[in-house]
């Protein structure tokens, strides 16, 4: 019997790629991102950033952080999108989804925010492909014991 040579993505690859199709429902004028949570090799859900359910979108009234000049990675608060790592465990918990040992695939690292949602969450290991600069949430994370990995492979 011949073998034949498929060119089969990576797990981490292949969940990144997933990450990066979601992020392509984000309504933020600023950043398109997008995570997935993976227990077992079985997607969770997904969770991209936008605005909550219901009220309009930035792509539809314009961008509050752009209008009073707030830098990236300052005053979370003031926004009216939810992150995609929020959004994703928002999902899982609305279908009554644990999320207790999962994995997650995010394009881009999580800020303080979201690092606390994932804490609680029981998240035991965040993929990131694009770095983000909040010292802060990367330590509360280690501190936690939840693995923060920078993805290096290619997707598709």
């Amino acid at each position: 019997m011949t073998k034949i040579s498929v060119d089969r993505p990576s797990p981490d690859a292949y969940f990144m790629e997933i990450a990066a199709v979601v992020s392509k429902r984000s309504t933020c004028l600023r950043h398109k991102n997008g995570a997935v949570l993976v227990r077992d090799k079985h997607i969770l859900s997904t969770g991209y950033n936008g605005a909550p359910r219901g009220l309009p979108h930035c792509s539809e009234v314009g961008c509050l952080r752009k209008e009073l000049k707030i830098p990236s990675g300052q005053r979370h608060e003031l926004c009216r999108g939810a992150h995609a790592e929020a959004n994703a465990i928002i999902q899982a918990a609305l279908h009554g989804t644990s999320t207790a040992g999962s994995l997650m695939y995010s394009t881009h690292q999580p800020c303080i925010l979201c690092a606390k949602l994932i804490i609680n969450a029981q998240i035991m290991e965040v993929v990131y492909k694009n770095p983000y600069a909040d010292k802060l949430a990367a330590g509360l994370l280690k501190r936690a014991g939840v693995k923060l990995r920078k993805f290096k492979e290619k997707v598709g």
